[in-house]
């Protein structure tokens, strides 16, 4: 008789709520979980506000040290309120208004200066290549900042966060069909400020 063949079951992940859960009993690893499951979409968001990789893993680690403070109060309301905890869509507002605050001051961004250069070198390429690489993205930077609020927020979740549409809207807290309109509307005035940049001697000096 050939014996049954044992067959295993793949653990599936805990989710944001289940962790958040555990994080609230006492279990302070469960928020280091968190921490590592969405760092990376932090990153991403805030390094559109941020002038260098460096700045960027600043602003990401503030907005989990944020969080983290925070959570313990602002986690039970949301679960008594929704019965789930929108954990992904929380951060993400933390990440976006710490963002926000970080570049009020917009003067910052009207060049690339050559210690970020410096900075972000990647092997193998030229000064003028790094040079050229930096320039192209403070001039991304600068664009966005041009952008109304709530198209900027939109287009960052969307792009830098990766976010699909419906979690762009749940994040803050409007409709699907506005978060898609807010993308065009953003999209479209990004290429149109990027254009008159590119056109007027000195624009990324």
């Amino acid at each position: 008789m050939v014996p049954h063949r044992l067959r295993l079951v793949p653990e599936l992940a805990p989710s944001d709520g289940q962790l958040c859960r555990e994080f609230l009993a006492g279990d302070g690893s469960a928020f280091g979980a968190l921490v590592a499951r969405h760092q990376d979409a932090v990153y991403r968001l805030v390094r559109r506000y941020a002038h260098s990789g460096d700045e960027a893993l600043d602003l990401s680690q503030r907005a989990f040290l944020q969080a983290f403070e925070a959570a313990r109060r602002t986690l039970p309301r949301l679960l008594r309120e929704s019965g789930e905890v929108p954990f992904r869509a929380w951060l993400l507002r933390i990440a976006i208004n710490l963002g926000k605050n970080h570049v009020r001051d917009a003067s910052r961004w009207m060049s690339a200066p050559l210690e970020a250069v410096d900075r972000e070198a990647k092997g193998g390429q030229s000064a003028h290549d790094r040079l050229e690489r930096a320039q192209a993205e403070a001039l991304a930077r600068r664009a966005v900042l041009v952008l109304p609020r709530r198209q900027r927020e939109v287009f960052t979740l969307r792009i830098d966060a990766g976010l699909p549409f419906s979690e762009v809207a749940a994040t803050l807290g409007i409709s699907e069909g506005n978060a898609k309109a807010h993308f065009h509307y953003a999209v479209k005035r990004l290429t149109s400020e990027v254009r008159a940049m590119t056109s007027t001697p000195g624009g990324v000096s």
